[in-house]
Formats: C-alpha cells, sequence, structure tokens
C-alpha cells in the first residue's frame, strides 16, 4: 500500500477495479485507510480479509483479492494525514518487508507470490521510524533479496530511462559514479528491455555534464568513466552509444532512435519522463529475482484523501508486473563476462 497517509489507497482501489481479471491480487495494506479511500471513489470493496499474520493457504484460489490487514488496535487510518508521520513509516516498511518474504518463499510454497507492486512510501516517514539505513524501495528490495546489482528503469509509452545512480546528493554523484555503475546501468538496462519485447535493444547513454564534457573542458567523467563503460558494453554485443549531451539525447529517444536512454542520475532521467507521460510510467526495480515495479508519483499528502488521484500510474504497474510474469525471464542477475577497462586517468 506504501505510506496509509498519502494517496497510496485511493490510487490501489481505482486500479483494482480496472485490473486485468485474470492475475490474483494480494493486498498488504491498512484496511481502515483501503475502505476510506474506497467510500470516497465510490468503489465497491471486493476483497476477502485476513488479519496480518494469518496464512494465505487458508484462502481458497476463488478469491481473486485478499486484504492482508494490518490494522492494529489504537491506529486511525481511516483518514488521510497531511505530512509524514513516525506512525505512517513503521507500517509502510512493514507491509513491504512482509511482501518481500513472501516474494522470497520457495516454488510452490502456497503462500509464494510472483511479483511486487509498491505503493508510493515516504523517505521522511521511514527516517522517523528509523529506516534511513534505507533510501527508499529500490535499496532495500536490493539488499533484502540479496542482487548483486541493481537498477531502477522507467518505462512509459514516449520513453524509456534507467538511472546509473539514484538517491543521492547531487554534490556525491561524481563521487559515487564509476564504470561499474555505468556498466550495470546498460547491461540491466538490456536485460529489461528484453524482457519487455526488445530483442537488440538501441540503448543512448548521457554524459554527466553539460555538452556531455565537451571534450574534458567542462568536466572529465565522460572520458574517465562513461566512455569505458560504454566501450565494454559494445565488446558484450550491446548496441550502445554515447555518451550524449542530457539537453538533447532524451528528444532522439522520443524521435524512435532510441530504445532507452541511460541517465547518469536521478533527476536527468526522471524530468522528461515524468514531463510527457507522468501518470503512464512505472518503476521497474531491474536485477531482482522478482518482478517489482511501483507509480512514477510520491505520496502526495497534498491531496491525499481529497479523491483527486489519478490512478494511471498504479494501474499501468499492476498491467506491467503482469506481462513481465508471463515473459522469459532474463538472464540471472550477475555481471556479464569480461573484465571492466580501468579508470582513465583525469585530462
Amino acid at each position: 500500500m506504501g505510506d496509509p497517509g498519502g494517496i497510496g489507497p485511493e490510487v490501489i482501489v481505482k486500479a483494482l477495479a480496472r485490473a486485468p481479471r485474470d492475475a490474483r491480487y494480494i493486498l498488504y495494506a491498512s484496511g481502515e485507510a483501503l475502505h476510506a479511500a474506497a467510500e470516497q471513489a465510490g468503489a465497491e470493496p471486493d476483497w476477502w480479509r485476513l488479519e496480518a499474520g494469518s496464512s494465505l493457504r487458508d484462502v481458497t484460489r476463488s478469491h481473486r483479492v485478499v486484504l492482508i490487514d494490518y490494522d492494529t488496535p489504537g491506529g486511525d487510518w481511516s483518514r488521510a494525514h497531511a505530512a509524514p508521520t513516525k506512525a505512517g513509516g513503521e507500517l509502510s516498511f512493514r507491509l513491504v518487508e512482509d511482501a518481500i518474504k513472501d516474494a522470497a518463499r520457495a516454488e510452490g510454497d502456497a503462500e509464494r507470490i510472483d511479483a511486487i507492486v509498491t505503493g508510493p512510501i515516504s523517505k521522511k516517514a521511514w527516517q522517523l521510524a528509523g529506516k534511513q539505513r534505507w533510501a527508499g524501495h529500490t535499496e532495500l528490495l536490493a539488499s533484502r533479496l540479496r542482487a548483486k546489482r541493481s537498477a531502477m528503469m522507467f518505462a512509459g509509452p514516449k520513453l524509456n530511462v534507467v538511472l546509473a545512480t539514484v538517491h543521492l546528493p547531487l554534490m556525491d554523484i561524481r563521487h559515487a559514479l564509476t564504470i561499474g555503475r555505468v556498466f550495470d546501468a546498460i547491461d540491466l538496462g538490456r536485460e529489461g528491455m528484453r524482457r519487455l519485447g526488445a530483442a537488440q535493444p538501441r540503448i543512448a547513454v548521457c554524459g554527466l555534464n553539460p555538452h556531455a564534457g565537451e571534450g574534458g573542458l567542462l568536466g572529465d567523467e565522460e572520458i574517465r568513466l562513461i566512455e569505458p563503460a560504454i566501450e565494454h558494453a559494445v565488446r558484450q554485443g550491446i548496441d550502445a552509444s554515447g555518451p550524449f549531451p542530457g539537453d538533447t539525447i532524451f528528444n532522439a529517444a522520443v524521435a524512435g532512435q532510441y530504445d532507452l536512454v541511460v541517465a547518469m542520475y536521478h533527476d536527468q532521467g526522471l524530468i522528461p519522463v515524468k514531463l510527457l507521460a507522468r501518470d503512464e510510467s512505472v518503476n521497474i526495480t531491474l536485477g531482482l529475482p522478482t518482478v517489482r515495479t511501483s507509480p512514477d508519483h510520491g505520496t502526495a499528502f497534498d491531496i491525499a484523501g481529497k479523491n483527486r488521484a489519478d490512478p494511471g500510474s498504479m494501474l499501468a504497474s499492476i498491467q506491467m508486473a503482469i506481462r513481465m510474469c508471463r515473459s522469459a525471464p532474463p538472464p540471472a542477475p550477475g555481471r556479464s563476462s569480461g573484465t571492466l577497462p580501468a579508470t582513465r586517468p583525469a585530462q
């Protein structure tokens, strides 16, 4: 469900009304929050309720939607809250932790789930709850599922983007960026696009600096880090090119010249994604042993509880998770063969 005080309950209720009928949905959520959202949206609650800690083995497969209800005595999530809270952080963290545990169960286990679709969380609420070790869902999922590497990808009708770095302050990016990080984003991005049906995706790689460094005049990260990563990817048979200036390459991708753009940092990639298709794009975590998707928006506390949230991105996330579950899985996560080149000396 994500943060119970945000728009997660509302977009889930609205999306489920239009979600594919040939899949089964397990809701890790506050029943109070979902019922309140359903009442405001004029939707009929259509789920079988279980108390948290109960076994899914006790529920027949005939129940298409099952709510695992985490409401506790003294809690009140029947109304949205206008700001992050410690209680909201504790609950949203517990919900995703339990979903991860069920995704990690063995094949054939009746309680195993095939994919995780996460509602938006508040990083501030996680911090208030003492969970600041993880910057967000992506980092927690990678840690708990022991992914050797992972990447955040955004898939939309007009543009697909994968990020080399995720939730980092801008001033820290140049110290965190490495050849390996750039290569992993390219390589995992290729596997993600293959799972979405592109056999040999054309990948464009952004530079970090204005004008992609202008040959070293505006920064040397392109020469030392990004170019070697692209060259290594090409040797692995990946159709990758660049580095390109970030202010022009997205236009080329939207025009159909590339299937995927690798951005060096969060806002470089997310601004064009959200500008072009805010309520249609899907966040996919690449490199995990299970499918994970989420909407491309946040908690939107300012409109929570007002029945104004658009469920488009949540519906697209559900549809994408089902699509990925039914497509052939990519090769097991792990670095491609070949030794990464050493960082080039500063110019």
